[in-house]
């Protein structure tokens, strides 16, 4: 991980850490790294965003960066994540930039970037545009004809993205009634035309008009509670939740009870398994996954490999083994065959057509992947040096270990560093909630009173 380059990008508080300032160095940096990297010609870039009001902030400085380092941009407007990353690879850029702080509250924003094939950029290129931006490396600044240019793309591209996403299921979802929260993030500008695509599946949608602020707000795949409430008393078959930029999705069932990723990539990866469309028999997860995902897997002869976390590492696991189907708990999940990285609508789509195909309810369809009992505890620490330190701190490992003893077997203890935030997580999963809270406490305070 980078100075500037975390596991997804580069995130902060806008201007606290995050400014456009940095945001046209980001531009001007990009624009001279892809262009060595392209050789002849001009490098092209598509740029999508959130909704979130400071998106328009970050996106005018670095469209400036890039066309004034001779680069022309293809603007997207708003569009989920893993739209831009398909828009890239489809309108042939040479690389896409995503402006989003996907699941984090509104006044956070983040820079992302994708290559030529979809995937995120290399750790190699992002090292080579952090260090000219850290070390302040000339670079020119074109003049006359050789400015970048900017197309400002009509509907056709979003349409395009939203066509192969229906292209990847041949059901026409009939009889299925659902209810999508959109998080008022990216989805807002897509989730409408794509469900209304099936004309024989009654949608209906909330937390679709953005404002600028109210993105996540109380809304989302991370806080369901209303959608639960709205599925049961409407009598849906189906809850959907995305996040900022949809590219996870979370789910509920018939009865409000949540279904997350671990429990979509079970089903799906039955099905698959069952059609011998599942190489290796094999799907990839993270440490993070639930031990009802690992213990699932052994009863149906299943391969679950873990990754550490980021849908980036469970991506490259997925390439390295010609793997199709993969994800972490939070719901990014990646089907290989039709996406480079998590998408939510897509994982949506799938899990619709595998529910239309089985005659099942939802919770039918999850209720061999068992969720055990997880508490999360995040422990704010100063910064990333911090996080290094504790990782680093015997004492600390000590006690990780005497609980995962005091388990036997019967659960699992998980610390580790934040990617994005400012943050330790310590997770553990047990038998019983009381067991789960009662380690992860023990170990929270271990961390706030390190000396």
């Amino acid at each position: 991980m980078g100075k500037l380059f975390g596991t997804d990008g580069i995130r902060g508080v806008v201007n606290a850490g995050l400014d456009a300032e940095l945001a046209y160095d980001v531009g001007v940096a990009a624009a001279y790294v892809l262009a060595q990297a392209k050789g002849e010609g001009r490098p092209r870039f598509a740029i999508g965003k959130d909704t979130r009001i400071s998106s328009d902030l970050l996106e005018g400085a670095l469209v400036a960066g890039l066309c004034s380092a001779g680069a022309d941009v293809l603007h997207l407007g708003v569009i989920p994540t893993p739209g831009v990353a398909w828009v890239t690879v489809d309108s042939g850029c040479d690389a896409g930039i995503v402006i989003s702080a996907s699941h984090n509250p509104f006044e956070h924003n983040g820079i992302k970037i994708f290559n030529s094939q979809g995937f995120k950029l290399p750790d190699e290129l992002e090292g080579r545009i952090e260090d000219i931006i850290l070390n302040k490396v000339p670079v020119p600044r074109k003049t006359g004809g050789d400015i970048g240019r900017v197309t400002y793309a009509d509907q056709k591209e979003r349409q395009d993205y939203i066509d192969h996403l229906v292209s990847t299921i041949d059901s026409d979802l009939s009889g299925l009634k659902i209810l999508v929260d959109c998080a008022n993030g990216a989805s807002s500008a897509t989730a409408g035309r794509l469900f209304d695509s099936f004309p024989d599946l009654h949608t209906d949608i909330i937390n679709a008009d953005p404002d600028g602020v109210n993105i996540n707000n109380g809304c989302g795949s991370t806080h369901l509670d209303g959608l639960k409430a709205m599925v049961t008393a409407g009598k849906y078959d189906l809850g959907i939740a995305f996040d900022g930029d949809a590219d996870r999705c979370l789910m509920v069932d018939e009865t409000g009870e949540e279904i997350d990723g671990d429990q979509v990539i079970a089903a799906c990866g039955l099905e698959l398994l069952e059609q011998g469309k599942l190489p290796g028999n094999a799907i990839v997860g993270t440490v993070m996954s639930n031990l009802g995902l690992h213990v699932f897997c052994r009863e149906h002869n299943m391969e679950l490999f873990c990754t550490a976390v980021g849908d980036r590492n469970v991506l490259e696991k997925m390439e390295e083994e010609g793997w199709v189907l993969g994800g972490e708990q939070s719901g990014h999940t990646i089907f290989r065959k039709y996406a480079t990285t998590g998408d939510g609508q897509l994982t949506a789509l799938q899990f619709l057509a595998l529910l239309r195909r089985s005659g099942k309810k939802a919770s039918q369809l999850v209720e061999g992947c068992k969720r055990y009992p997880q508490t999360l505890i995040n422990v704010p620490v100063a910064d990333n040096a911090a996080k290094q330190a504790i990782m680093n701190d015997p004492s600390i490992m000590d006690a990780v270990d005497q609980q995962e003893k005091l388990l036997a077997g019967t659960g699992r203890v998980l610390v580790r560093p934040s990617g994005t935030e400012a943050l330790v997580r310590v997770m553990v999963e047990a038998q019983s909630q009381e067991d789960a809270e009662k380690v992860a406490e023990l170990l929270a305070n271990v961390i706030k009173n390190r000396g």
